[in-house]
């Protein structure tokens, strides 16, 4: 067991010493504001308070652990070992950075809810983020200061131990559009002929034929491919269903269609399977929707449902994550940037969400990922090959601190047509590599 000492211990400090010593660590800790008790003790043991005692490990807290609210802190560099840091310390602390303080700006996403500068889609942008200026993106920043922490604690406490986490892997796919020619109704069928025709896309209107007639295979139909993927390792795997009404952004096949109904029926039977809120549901009236579409997805399997991935990873800090509690939804898996691979919260290990607006810890547990197929493909511009060799990279940043590697393809990205195309042996080698290390 880890004691921390704190002139105040409030739920801040609370939260991210159970983060960094429960969570990451796997230790206890116990907190006390007795300096009396502290200073007796023989337990391995932290000073987080504004007065230095004996030769203990020692941090001077950084301002915005005991800030209230939403009270902006201000954020200077600190250098450490080559890297560039932020939350000072003071000349006497055993570092002179606060990781106690940085690991809770990072991971409540504190910059995230005053920012007036947002993408198209009013989403945060990688840009505005302090990882992204200080070059830590592609680092799970988090992990590495808790693990700094582990080893100058053993310095000071050599019998101190702790266990060394476990990479674990998670394969996740999103179903946006299940189909890309069938099931799509009478009207948007007739449509997407008559504009295949009028726009002299012959070689689509004659694929869209083919397919239609049961000649050839739809390209978005690749449930059986992702099948033979998976084998063995379906505990390793979540699928999320849009059920959204037709809109602009929200372009999938009706609920109520009997096929959709079909294999989103055969993949609960195989798949641990969430809701993947629609568009629209981030806008206006949204909680009604989060609610109406994951009663469809309880509806179809027969199962509680009580997990989601934003569609379009819409995510709005607190907002999003408020409306999913009271949707009942207890794992949500948005946290990620479509722009970059990395780690949007410095972390990746799962953890629940501080409502910084509250002040308070919520049981609503935040699964973060690295790796999104379009970021690869659209953002970065990456070719096959190197889009594998950022995928390692990254997922041998989690490997090194023993987190949990997400990542999100889509139905349609491995059908390995057109953009596509060489990617499919992307996907596999990503899998082949995560399960070998996940099963180690």
């Amino acid at each position: 067991m880890i004691l921390l000492y704190s002139d105040e211990v409030n739920p801040r400090i609370e939260y991210i010493g159970k983060l960094i010593f429960s969570n990451i660590l796997q230790t206890e800790i116990a907190f006390t504001q007795n300096s009396d008790k502290f200073r007796k003790s023989e337990l391995p043991k932290i000073n987080y308070s504004h007065e230095k005692f004996d030769d203990e490990f020692y941090i001077k807290p950084h301002k915005l652990i005991f800030q209230k609210a939403l009270i902006t802190p201000s954020i200077n560099p600190v250098w450490y070992e080559g890297e560039k840091y932020f939350c000072e310390t003071s000349k006497d602390s055993d570092l002179p950075f606060d990781p106690f303080a940085a690991s809770f700006y990072l991971v409540t996403r504190f910059e995230e809810y005053a920012v007036n500068q947002r993408d198209k889609l009013g989403r945060f942008r990688y840009q505005n983020s302090i990882l992204y200026k200080y070059n830590l993106l592609q680092k799970p920043i988090v992990n590495i200061w808790a693990k700094l922490l582990a080893k100058l604690l053993k310095e000071k406490h050599p019998s101190f131990e702790f266990i060394e986490p476990k990479f674990s892997f998670l394969s996740t796919i999103d179903v946006d559009n299940a189909y890309a020619y069938q099931n799509k109704g009478f009207l948007r069928t007739t449509a997407a002929r008559a504009k295949a025709l009028f726009t002299g896309n012959k070689e689509d209107y004659a694929k869209r034929k083919r397919v239609l007639s049961g000649k050839e295979k739809d390209p978005y139909d690749t449930y059986d491919y992702l099948d033979s993927v998976f084998a063995g390792n379906e505990d390793k795997v979540k699928y999320f269903f849009l059920l959204g009404d037709y809109g602009k952004f929200d372009k999938n096949i009706a609920h109520s269609n009997n096929r959709y109904r079909a294999l989103i029926s055969e993949t609960v039977k195989k798949y641990d399977v969430g809701i993947h809120p629609s568009f629209s549901s981030s806008k206006k009236g949204g909680k009604k929707k989060v609610r109406i579409e994951k009663q469809r997805l309880v509806e179809i399997t027969g199962k509680e449902v009580d997990k989601s991935r934003q569609h379009f990873l819409m995510l709005k800090f607190p907002k999003t994550y408020n409306r999913l509690i009271k949707a009942g939804i207890k794992e949500d898996y948005t946290l990620g940037y479509s722009g970059q691979p990395g780690f949007r919260a410095g972390i990746c290990t799962p953890y629940c969400f501080y409502d910084l607006k509250n002040d308070k810890v919520t049981d609503l547990k935040i699964i973060p990922f690295q790796v999104m197929d379009g970021t690869l493909r659209y953002y970065l511009q990456l070719q096959p090959e190197k889009a594998f060799e950022e995928i390692k990279k990254i997922m041998q940043e989690v490997k090194n601190v023993g987190g949990t590697f997400v990542s999100v393809w889509h139905n349609e990205t491995v059908n390995d047509l057109g953009t596509w195309e060489g990617f499919r042996g992307v996907f596999e080698q990503m899998n082949k590599l995560g399960f070998e290390w996940a099963n180690e």
